[in-house]
């Protein structure tokens, strides 16, 4: 969501013709839209494709949301989200099943929902004049359809890319409502807004940036524009109302919950994996990728064309995306500090807030050249390495889960055999994958392995409860005569090095232990897996 572009400008100021022709214009254009089109396909295939077994997070999510809806409100008070992306899989799983196909379709729909609304967002970004509209709009298509991170969104069963439409929804109606606040319009806004609430916590950033940028067009202007900044800002405050049902369990999270599986970043290098993200992650063509996006969108904020080969650069910032550019930089600019004081962790999946804003700036960005061929050549760069990143996810495996599962199978997996997992994080993921009918606990609760509980985290595997050779014992008498199974790795946070003690436990307890599975750090979740078999 972003407030409508304010203009300092004199108010007789008329917007000025695109000078470069259509991008679909002559033999040249003809050629650009049939790119266009291929693209357009590529983008909502590789929505749908991705080789990945479900690793911690996505499990995780399927578990809770498949729990009876009475259940999920207390899963969710031990998990730390919020609800609304559950209850939707909850009744898309009721429909299509929890295979990894099925429950990850959900966010591949709505990735391909946000490309007719990244035109939509493009358009009105664009203004009046057809050619601007063209470009902005089609560009915001082919931006966002071969994003490294949309296709990554779209193939994995969490909330972002319910998060991003709802921006993006929450844009065409906060523009809407600017140019006449009907009833109808601001409770949109109002929707939209508790919607955004309901379905990720980072939300409430962007929420404030716009509400500043609101209040600011409110006090500056006194007519029309003031006052429906007011009633836009009043729509915000209604649909954050909504959200005071859930807020004594969101108060609880916050005390409780937290991110104690990483440490927090500086305002800057949060910055650098926001961006990162955006491109690709640490990938080589992520890598290439970052540096043209950024300043795609910085040339969008403050520059314009003088003809086909001068820039003019304006540090005031250009009046049409002055409100994108600014939401953008204070929505994340207030999360990377709150999270940094807070110490909390932050991941480039949190920065979805602004990510629709980042996309239509990137394509406004473009048209800051006055040659079309320089405009044609930006975005088949950020199409290609796009494409790239896409092409990536499809064959980039996010976690060892699978290979365990097999390892385990092919190494005698039997009836009364017990698997153990250290930490409790590898439990989701792999669980998933066997059979059903073992005796399977985590450390350090010794409970099942499909729930995480993250209440009082770092305390609790700290504690005297937390003891690794306890915890080898119990194991070991519920195995008998059968095998024990110990899924594990080391270095997670607030574990030290329990997982290993428990490793060497189990060997002291039944000796010749065979490792299986080795960890492969190249892979985002890494996991070990060894058999301990009774002489």
């Amino acid at each position: 969501m972003s407030a409508v572009p304010t203009r300092e400008a004199p108010p007789a100021r008329t917007e000025t013709a695109d000078p470069v022709p259509g991008p679909f214009d002559g033999t040249a254009g003809r050629l650009a839209f049939a790119a266009l089109v291929a693209v357009f396909a590529a983008g909502l295939v590789l929505r749908f494709v991705t080789r990945s077994d479900l690793w911690l997070d996505e499990a995780l999510t399927v578990n809770i949301a498949s729990r009876p809806l009475g259940d999920l409100h207390e899963l969710l008070r031990h998990d730390g989200a919020p609800p609304l992306y559950y209850l939707l899989l909850h009744a898309w799983t009721r429909w299509f099943g929890t295979g990894d196909l099925a429950v990850r379709s959900l966010s591949g729909v709505l990735g391909v929902a946000t490309l007719p609304l990244a035109y939509y967002a493009g358009l009105r970004l664009a203004g009046t004049d057809p050619v601007r509209r063209q470009w902005v709009g089609w560009g915001s298509v082919a931006v966002i359809a071969t994003s490294p991170f949309a296709v990554r969104y779209s193939t994995e069963a969490r909330m972002y890319m319910l998060e991003v439409v709802l921006v993006l929804v929450g844009y065409l109606a906060l523009r809407r409502a600017m140019e006449r606040p009907s009833a109808g319009r601001l409770a949109l806004v109002a929707v939209v807004t508790a919607g955004l609430l309901y379905s990720q916590y980072w939300t409430v950033y962007l929420l404030a940036a716009v509400g500043a940028m609101l209040l600011w067009v409110a006090v500056r202007h006194r007519g029309p524009e003031g006052a429906a900044a007011m009633r836009c800002l009043g729509a915000l405050v209604v649909g954050g109302l909504a959200f005071v049902p859930w807020l004594p369990t969101f108060l609880y999270q916050a005390r409780h919950t937290g991110t104690p599986w990483s440490l927090p970043y500086t305002p800057p290098t949060a910055a650098f994996y926001a961006f990162a993200g955006f491109a690709g992650e640490q990938t080589t063509e992520g890598y290439a990728a970052v540096l043209p996006l950024v300043l795609l969108v910085l040339l969008a904020v403050f520059a314009r064309s003088l003809d086909r080969n001068r820039l003019e650069v304006d540090l005031r910032t250009r009046p049409e995306t002055r409100a994108e550019g600014w939401v953008l930089a204070a929505a994340l600019a207030i999360g990377f500090v709150a999270a940094f004081l807070s110490k909390s962790a932050f991941q480039s999946r949190y920065a979805a807030i602004v990510f629709p804003l980042f996309v239509v700036l990137v394509a406004y960005g473009v048209v800051s050249f006055g040659r079309r061929s320089v405009r044609y050549g930006a975005l088949a760069l950020i199409v290609a390495l796009g494409l790239l990143g896409g092409l990536r996810n499809v064959t980039t495996q996010r976690t060892m889960a699978g290979d365990v599962a097999a390892a385990m199978r092919g190494g005698g997996l039997a009836p009364g055999d017990v698997v153990a997992y250290c930490p409790d994080q590898l439990g989701p993921a792999t669980s998933r994958l066997l059979p059903a009918g073992l005796a399977q606990y985590t450390f350090p609760t010794r409970r099942g392995p499909r729930f995480v509980d993250w209440v009082d985290y770092a305390e609790r595997n700290q504690g005297s409860a937390a003891d690794p050779e306890a915890f080898a014992r119990f194991v070991d008498a519920r195995a008998g005569e059968h095998t024990v199974w110990l899924v594990w790795s080391g270095g997670y946070r607030t574990y030290g090095t329990k997982c290993e003690e428990i490793n060497g436990a189990l060997g002291a307890l039944r000796p010749g232990a065979e490792t299986l599975v080795y960890p492969n750090e190249e892979i985002y979740e890494p996991m070990a897996l060894t058999a301990f078999r009774r002489p």
